[in-house]
Order: C-alpha cells, then structure tokens, then sequence
C-alpha cells in the first residue's frame, strides 16, 4: 500500500479526529467545504472529502488500481499525484460527480464499484454497512447537487495543476552501459565493449536508463576512470590510426594543431562545442604532458583520458542555456541533437548532426522530422530499437533461463539465444517494413530454424531464421506463443500462470501490480501421490485468501489462459506431474507419473469481453485493446525521455497515440510524433 502524502498524516493527526474515532462517534457531523468548493453548491456537504473520504479510498489502496500505471487506468476514475496539494485533493473530490447517478444517488457507481454491488475488478474495497460505505454514501448525496459548472471548474484546476508540474526532475541522464560502449566506439574507433565489464545496471520502470537510479556510485566511478585510462592509451598505441589528429606530422609544441585538437575532439566528445575556459583548460593539460614527454600524442592522450572521465562526456547535460558559445548556434542546439542521436541511433551524434545543430535546423519540429526521416533509415537505427526491445521484453530473463535438465535435455544457452533471436526477428519485420506493429500479437508466422521447429512442433525450414506460416492446428500466434516469452516467465520445471500474468500487466498493458505484503505467504500446496492436483486447481488457494486475492485475480486467470504451454514453450493437452518413490527396500513404492487435463480458460480482468479460450484469442484480445496499443506509446516514452510519462505529459501520449493508430501502427510514426512533441524540444529556441 502507498503511504499517504505528508501533509495528510499530520492533518489526521492533528486537526481532526481519527477515522477510528469518528466511527466510534457515530454519524459524521457537517463540515464546511474549503473557499472556492462549497459556495458553488446549495447544500452543504455532511463530510469533509480530503479529511474522511479521501482518506477512506487510500486505506482501500484504491490509488493502485486508478492510476496511470494502474489496472483500471482505462476507466474514468483517475487517483491525482501522491504529491498533491490539499486543494487538489478538494478539486478530485468534486470532479468524482462524473461517476455519481444524480437522479438515483444509491445507484452511482461510485458507491457501488468499490463496495462490489456492481462487479468491480478489485473485488470489495469498501465493506457494505461499514462506516466508510457512510461516509462515501454522504459525498454521493452531496455531489448529486453540486451544479456543473462547480465540477467543471474543478476539472480545469486539475488540468492547470497537472499541465504545471515539471515534465523533468533532473537535468543529468548518464550514458547506459550499451551507450557508452557505442559512444567510444564512434568517438575512438574502439570495439572492446569497456561498460560489459562494468556493474551491472537495474531495471527500474522496465528499463536501464531511468532518471532517478543514474547516480555515480564509487564502483562505477571507479570503473569509468579505469577505462579512460584504458581507451587512452589505446587510442595512440599504434600512432593516430583512428584520424583523431586534425594535422600531419604535429610537433609537440605546434599550438595551433593542439588548439584544432582539442576543440574538434571536444565537440564530438562532450556533444557541443567547448567553451572558451574549458579550450584553455585541455590545451594547458595538453602542452603540460606533451612537454613532459616530448611528443605530441602524449599531449593528445591526456587530453583523451581527462575528457572521458568529466560528467560532460558520461552524462548528458541539458537545459544549460547560461553557457556562453564560441559558435552563432543557440544553448539548446546541441542537446536536442545529442537527445536525438542517442534515442534513434543510441550513441553519440554524427558530424550531419553537429552541422545541423549548428545551422539552428533542429529548432523546429519539421526540422527535426526531415532529419529523423533520414536517420531512421542508417543502420545504426535498428540496433537503437533493438536495444529498446531487449529491455522491454526483458531478453535478458530468456538468456539467463535454467531449466530442469531432465525435463528439458533440450534446453541449452543455444536455444535460448536462438528463442531471442527469433523475437528480435519478428519485431524487424513488422518495424522496418512499415506493418501494422500490433500484428506482434497476432502474426500467424515467425522466423524459425530447425531446433525452434522441432520445439514448436511444425515443418523446419530450409535454411535459418526463415519466415514460416504456422499451421491452423499450431496453437501459435505472435509475441505470446514464442518460447522466449513463455520459457522466462516460467520455472525450471513448472510454469508460472503468476509470472506470466505480471509479464502481461506490466509489459504490455502498462498497468502496475504491487508487490505482495510483508510476511505473506506465497506458496501453493504441492501435489502429492494421494492429491494430485493441476497447476490451476493448486493456485486456487491465492484466490481464497483475501490478502492474496485483490492482486492475484489480476494476474493468475491471464496466466491459466497459457497453462497449455509448458516451462519451455512445448504445446502440451494434458500436465505431466512426476512423483519419487517412497519407502525402502521391498516397501519402496515405484515412481509414478499423472497426466491431468488442462483447463486453458482464462480471462484479463478489466478488459472488456477478455475471456478466451485458446491462446491464440490473447494475441487478438491485447492487439485490439486501447490499453494495449497506448502501452506501446508509453514504453517507447519512457525508454526515449528516460522516466515515467507525468500528468503534465498526458497530452503528448495522447497525440503520439492518435498518430500512432492512425498510421495503421507504424512504429516508425509513432518514432517521429514522440520527437515532434514539446517534451522533446523542451529548452530550445523556437526559430
């Protein structure tokens, strides 16, 4: 459960009576609206909302669910930021009208969702005959008088609070570990790949290059000062093989080469021209080394290894519109030229880019769409998006798979690599040859070789990775019936209905599930010689117990529709259970195997008309849904800006979407719309 905001706590501690208390008291007595909120109504309200209701719908975690990243993120009932101000909270209240029946107020919806009246996805959030259902039942009677224009003004207050709020909490964005080797690599002509070598990155919002975890911890620092030093020397060892030295047969004492040197190499490794202070600084390190040595490359290599350690080269600075420039382009040229490079190709920009930088050609969003149009189409685009996708569908969960060498002698880090590359393939096809994207989900062919053949059971192809059409009895569609998906989310023996039904929420529909609470048991019985029970008829036990079922019921019945895949992605019509022999000697029972019927209903909560009953109806279920397609949005948001879409941001998802769908979900429009929106020009003069 989220903890309640600051302010919330010490108004319930110190200005009001507790929830407990007033329960304890009987009926809540009048309360006076905040200015602005209770004058625009004749009645009066019997309850304050932020200090009972409000606080009512947090103890019921009802926030989880209503929000952005929720389950019922679709609905009409969406929970303002844990952050807001009292009277945002007042604001919400009203705007709650929308879900009330004014004509009928014990029939709203509002009342009668959370109390589970009216079949509600959460289950029972409120108890029926309680106090909390009281004091709701009193807002109901109170929003059903309070006129349109006081709810309408409401909204609007949200709107502005929402537009208002800072779309970015910081201005430094570290370079990833797969950046920072394509950034060496373009820079130095180095291919050794420093940053594998470095600790490992989290994933946070589903991905690695999130604002909020790209601190500098002293591992790291470490391991960047190391490889500096490293890519330094490497750089000279054989003389300027790379062409870093804009002047033949440089004496160590040629100022004007150093000086050529050192801004040219500047630009390209801090991504904008250096400053006059930052010039003099390098050429003075520059002339020191070199004098000390006596060669010019000693002077060069200092310069190298200092540049790639400073936080102008590891991070990406933007917004710093107060540094002066030697060159006519404006503070934020730059950046956006940095900021596109490293979302469409991952790496640092190229000498094109600098150029129009330079020229002021990336103010605009024309501008920066001809450009784009023109980078999509280099190669280094399709390694960019596929680096998306790696973390996106967490490859890295396929790769590092273990399973149960009896089960699956099958199984090898060759086949999981092969699963991967088969994914990879699909998502290319439909990419970068202009189809529908959310044929991912439903495609009725992959790109198959004969060991990933053989698992799904169909005709191999001639040669490796080709195009093969599954046939009606096949049982496979898309994203959902390919092994790296369904070998991930899965145990090294059994399958996980939990693990892919999590995989689902969070990966494709955008919809957040809380971890479980402290202290919970999450085991489900085993079976047993005398009890042999299904996968599904064990899991049963999340559904009864309360503490367990609220989340559960969100996750479980997605993955029961799956349970016809094994743990390595084999169709299969029946569960294998295998049970050890017991006893010793002449008393020793023999081993024995259970075949039980697989019961492959299954239902995403939430959705409208979701059930399915083969596998291949999800693909068409996901590929269908607003939630869905509008998840495809958000994930390529958060990937391309580095953190999670804000309120203040709800209109660009929302144009990136329209232009999206009505591409016919072109990925490479949906590209463009997210580097045309303000977001994305944020800090840059507008020609």
């Amino acid at each position: 459960m989220r903890a309640n905001p600051w302010w919330l706590l010490i108004v319930a501690i110190f200005s009001v009576p507790t929830i407990d208390a007033l329960r304890a008291s009987g009926p809540p007595q009048p309360a006076r609206m905040s200015a602005g909120y209770g004058a625009a109504s004749q009645n009066a309200a019997t309850v304050s909302f932020s200090r009972t209701v409000y606080p009512i719908f947090e103890s019921a975690q009802c926030r989880g669910c209503h929000a952005d990243d929720g389950v019922a993120s679709a609905t009409r009932l969406h929970f303002p930021e844990p952050n807001a101000s009292p009277d945002e909270i007042e604001a919400f209240g009203l705007t709650l009208a929308a879900l009330v029946d004014r004509a009928d107020p014990p029939q709203s919806l509002l009342l009668n969702k959370p109390t589970n009246r009216v079949r509600h996805t959460g289950g029972v959030r409120i108890q029926p005959g309680s106090f909390d259902e009281q004091a709701l039942t009193e807002w109901v009677r109170y929003l059903a008088g309070v006129p349109e224009a006081a709810v309408n003004a409401a909204r609007e207050r949200l709107a502005a609070a929402g537009n208002a709020a800072s779309a970015r909490d910081q201005l430094l964005r570290r370079l990833t570990h797969s950046q920072y080797n394509n950034t060496v690599r373009d820079l130095l002509g180095d291919y050794s790949r420093p940053a594998d070598r470095f600790p490992p990155e989290d994933f946070v919002n589903g991905f690695k290059n999130q604002l909020r975890t790209q601190g500098m911890p002293p591992l790291l620092a470490e391991a960047y000062s190391g490889a500096a030093e490293k890519l330094a020397l490497n750089a000279f060892r054989a003389g300027d093989v790379n062409g870093l030295i804009p002047c033949r047969s440089a004496s160590a004492n040629d100022l004007k080469c150093r000086d050529q040197f050192v801004r040219g190499f500047g630009l390209r490794a801090f991504r904008r021209p250096l400053t006059d202070v930052e010039a003099r600084r390098y050429a003075e390190l520059f002339t020191a080394q070199a004098a000390k040595s006596g060669r010019f490359l000693e002077g060069a290599r200092a310069v190298v290894e200092a540049m790639l350690q400073s936080p102008k080269f590891l991070f990406h600075v933007e917004g710093s519109a107060s540094r002066s420039r030697a060159d006519a382009a404006a503070p934020g040229d730059y950046e956006v030229a940095s900021r596109l490079s490293y979302v469409l190709w991952n790496t640092m920009p190229d000498q094109r880019l600098f150029d129009a930088a330079a020229k002021g050609e990336l103010r605009t969003p024309e501008g920066l769409e001809r450009l784009a149009r023109t980078m999509l189409e280099h190669p280094l685009a399709k390694q960019a998006l596929d680096e998306f996708f790696a973390e996106w569908l967490r490859f890295d969960r396929a790769l590092g798979s273990v399973k149960d060498r009896r089960r699956y002698p099958e199984f090898t880090p060759e086949l999981a690599a092969m699963m991967v590359q088969e994914t990879r393939m699909l998502l290319d096809h439909l990419v970068w040859n202009d189809g529908n994207f959310m044929d991912a989900f439903t495609a009725d062919y992959s790109f198959l070789n004969a060991d990933l053949a053989s698992l799904y059971g169909v005709p191999a192809p001639r040669g490796e990775f080709e195009l093969v059409r599954f046939p009606a009895n096949a049982h496979r569609a898309g994203l959902l019936g390919q092994a790296s998906f369904l070998s991930s989310n899965a145990g090294p023996v059994e399958t996980s209905p939990t693990a892919r039904g999590i995989f689902i929420r969070e990966q494709l529909l955008c919809q957040h599930i809380p971890n479980p609470p402290p202290g919970v048991n999450t085991q489900v019985p085993e079976p047993t010689p005398d009890r042999p029970l299904a996968r599904r008829q064990r899991m049963q036990s999340h559904v009864d117990n309360p503490t367990c079922a609220s989340c559960h019921r969100l996750m479980d019945p997605i993955g029961f529709g799956l349970e016809n895949y094994d743990a390595l992605g084999h169709w299969r019509d029946t569960e294998l259970l295998e049970f050890e022999g017991t006893g010793t000697g002449r008393n020793r029972t023999p081993p024995r195997k259970v075949e039980l019927p697989i019961d492959g209903k299954g239902e995403i909560a939430g959705l409208a008309n979701s059930t399915f009953s083969d596998p291949t109806e999800i693909g068409r279920l996901l590929a269908g849904s607003r939630a869905c397609q509008e998840c495809v949005v958000k994930q390529m948001f958060r990937y391309g800006f580095g953190r999670p879409e804000t309120a203040a941001d709800r209109d660009t998802i929302r144009r990136a979407f329209t232009v999206f769908r009505d591409s016919g979900f072109k990925f490479k429009e949906l590209l463009i719309a997210l580097i045309k929106s303000p977001q994305f020009l944020d800090g840059v003069p507008q020609s």
